[in-house]
């Protein structure tokens, strides 16, 4: 109890070192998390262009399962955050038990999905027969045997909240790893294993988070003193699952706004054709290299800033924001220049057709101007929900990817045609900065202005 009882680190240790420190082990796992993704639709495209098409059309409900999961996620690690700042260890092994239910209970609900509906949202898409056979496979097995993806996220972020974010990297890297290894044998039917096809590679993904889920839970039992989770204790509490949400919930409705924009923005790329579908999913798995570890970078931050901010410390806190601004700007410089220079040899990893040439180099090289003005947004968007402000997320999410990105988008794909689309995307990060750094004064004023 005294070694609960002493400082935590984010309370005391120098901020370059603390920020590094937290988010490293991070970005390096989610640098590898990037790395599957781009390895499993690599070996997807080898089936097929359709079989490609059909997995980025299962994207946004993958984007959703992660939303739910990683939204009620940041909702844990602010209370418990919060809480182990304030030294009320009560309510942080409290938010930790709830947050473990509050998993369980959306797995159920993404499985039951899964089940009854996963013909049907791609029968709403396409009427191309091998798309939807390929999709429904895929879509089913990432479903109901999701059970992996939610609890690792659980786990995670309650090693996250209390600084031990090394276990984060293990644990993310060995479930993609194993996944990467997995996916290949699966697909093709290497030793021995039977030929899957796209099933193969869903299989892999599941079985690579499920690894991950048990690993996360035995360095929480074995490494995590300040937090006990106990079945056996185990009551819902209604309080501490209303201020779980009340961050979590505008993040998860923050983040399913994105899946709702991808199939918006697939149904409109449909009306050119299937391969303009395949160019968006492909820039989705490019672009989690840029911006994967932005996400570590802001997961590390947000555990500092909350509980500097329930320590009532000022100068930690806009210290942290500062850092963490400038990597985040640096980082998407370097995205910029890569999207920029060497977008033909980006989609040659992913086996692309002259048409899928055509249409891929100029959109990406588009797209990739937004990525600056996302890293700022991106940061100031965790901000907020640090400091429990997740609404102000919430409306920066809906301006940005509804009000203007799909607008914009359809207009430009009748007015102008493909190659227009791709510019909704820089017009609605520059829309989007603006209302973040307006939102963030006036935040500033009223909850920090005066610690």
């Amino acid at each position: 109890m005294e070694e609960v009882q002493q400082e935590n680190k984010m309370g005391v240790m120098p901020i370059n070192r603390l920020l590094i420190t937290m988010s490293l082990p991070m970005v390096i796992s989610m640098l590898v998390q990037a790395l599957y993704n781009v390895v499993d639709s690599m070996f997807v495209a080898m089936i097929g262009e359709d079989a490609l098409t059909a997995v980025s059309l299962a994207f946004p409900i993958q984007s959703l399962m992660i939303a739910v999961s990683t939204g009620t996620g940041v909702g844990i690690n602010a209370l418990l955050s919060r809480s182990l700042g304030e030294k009320n260890f009560k309510e942080a092994n409290r938010a930790a038990n709830n947050g473990v239910f509050l998993g369980i209970l959306s797995y159920l609900a993404f499985a039951l999905f899964g089940i009854f509906f996963s013909r049907i949202f791609f029968e709403t898409q396409t009427n191309d027969a091998q798309i939807i056979q390929y999709g429904t496979e895929y879509l089913m097995i990432c479903t109901i045997f999701s059970l992996g993806i939610f609890m690792q996220i659980t786990f995670e972020r309650l090693m996250q909240s209390t600084g031990r974010t090394i276990y984060n990297m293990i644990t993310q890297g060995t479930g993609a790893v194993i996944n990467i290894v997995l996916d290949p044998i699966l697909i093709f039917g290497l030793l021995g294993f039977p030929k899957m096809g796209v099933a193969g590679a869903a299989a892999a993904t599941v079985i690579g988070q499920t690894v991950s889920m048990l690993m996360s839970f035995y360095f929480n039992e074995k490494k995590n003193v300040e937090i006990k989770l106990r079945v056996r204790e185990f009551r819902p509490n209604a309080k501490t699952i209303r201020n779980i949400y009340a961050v979590g919930f505008p993040s998860i409705i923050m983040q399913s706004i994105s899946s709702v924009m991808t199939f918006g923005v697939n149904k409109i790329l449909l009306m050119f054709s299937s391969t303009a579908v395949s160019v968006f999913g492909v820039y989705f798995k490019l672009q989690s290299f840029i911006f994967m570890p932005i996400f570590g970078l802001n997961n590390g931050m947000v555990p500092i800033v909350a509980y500097n901010y329930g320590a009532r410390n000022k100068k930690r806190i806009m210290d942290t924001v500062k850092l963490s601004t400038i990597l985040a700007v640096g980082i998407m410089l370097v995205g910029v220049f890569i999207f920029e220079v060497f977008p033909e040899q980006l989609l040659k990893l992913f086996n692309a057709s002259e048409q899928m040439m055509q249409i891929g180099v100029p959109a990406l090289r588009i797209i990739s101007l937004s990525f600056v003005f996302a890293g700022v947004s991106i940061t100031v968007v965790s901000v907020f929900q640090a400091l429990g402000n997740g609404i102000y997320s919430l409306i920066i999410s809906i301006v940005r990817q509804l009000v203007i990105i799909l607008p914009v988008a359809y207009l430009f794909a009748k007015m102008i045609g493909l190659d227009a689309v791709w510019f909704a995307f820089p017009i609605s990060e520059i829309a989007s900065i603006l209302m973040a750094l307006l939102m963030f004064r006036h935040m500033y004023r009223q909850k920090l202005a005066d610690l």
